[in-house]
């Protein structure tokens, strides 16, 4: 399957650009998105208190960190945003490395639950200062974590979401699922190491098309190594980086993309083999 043409990556999983996701949307996709407000009163309130628990904790943490320019503390939009914000924090980290730690978790796990534009620079961020092993544990831990709450949240208050705004990347979706029960593991594995579904949608509509959460959480945890180690090894050099795009060249793709293959190998073997079956079956019956 071939990649999308223009990637960005997100939280060690992927994300279509802007252009590319109005680009993909079909006249019908368009014309629910014009539709009125997906969720009822009760699902809204239900968004808004979860929104409002986790505000409040994030705040909290930051208010019993030791002071800092707090001008300073922004969620970075650009590299020059970040380089700025990485030469603020380096003495910061190494004076009071448990407390940023905590901060920083806290910051990453909100924006992957919420699906907050920036996780790539987070991941950026902790390879420049922690380094490759360290920076890798930390956004691997707080991508899977925010996926995780993702995950529930999504199962909270979900579906008419994902219907309103991909009804039918969702149908092919479950259609996919459908096929591949049996080694759903593996597929799951693929989808995370490769760029053939947007990290966002894997995230939201996974509880809708039944995937148990422990085939989520294994092809999280397992799925999002690569992407993440590529990223995080980048923060290394991030003043040499001159673009996010430039993290993923073809020749990385393509690397993903063939790990991704030997992990759904077993999948695609398995119903080679069930469509054999099926034909010897047949031929014998009507022998």
């Amino acid at each position: 399957m071939a990649a999308p043409r223009s990637l960005v990556v997100e939280s060690g999983g992927w994300l279509l650009d802007e252009d590319e996701e109005k680009n993909a949307e079909s006249p019908s996709e368009k014309k629910l998105k014009a539709e009125k407000f997906p969720l009822s009163p009760w699902e809204f309130a239900a968004a808004m208190g979860v929104f409002l628990v986790f505000s409040t904790g994030l705040l909290c943490i930051y208010l019993t960190m030791p002071a800092a320019e707090y001008e300073m503390l922004r969620l970075p939009r650009t590299l020059a945003d970040l380089r700025l914000l990485k030469d603020h924090l380096a003495t910061y980290a190494q004076v009071y490395p448990a407390k940023f730690i905590l901060g920083y978790c806290s910051t990453y796990i909100f924006m992957q639950t919420f699906m907050i534009p920036g996780t790539i620079f987070m991941s950026l961020l902790a390879g420049a200062l922690f380094g490759v092993a360290r920076g890798l544990f930390l956004v691997v831990f707080n991508a899977t974590a925010g996926a995780s709450s993702c995950y529930f949240l999504s199962k909270l208050i979900g579906r008419p979401i994902i219907n309103w705004l991909w009804p039918e990347k969702l149908r092919y979706f479950q259609a996919e699922i459908a096929k591949r029960r049996e080694k759903l593991l593996n597929y799951m594995l693929f989808l995370r190491v490769t760029p053939t579904l947007p990290n966002l949608f894997i995230n939201l509509a996974s509880p809708i098309v039944d995937i148990p959460f422990h085939i989520f959480f294994l092809a999280t945890v397992i799925g999002l190594i690569p992407a993440s180690y590529i990223t995080v090894r980048a923060g290394l050099a991030l003043g040499d980086l001159r673009s996010v795009k430039d993290l993923y060249d073809f020749k990385t793709l393509a690397i993903l993309f063939l790990i991704g293959s030997v992990l759904l190998f077993p999948t695609l073997l398995k119903r080679k083999r069930g469509t054999v079956q099926d034909l010897i079956l047949l031929r014998l019956k009507y022998k």
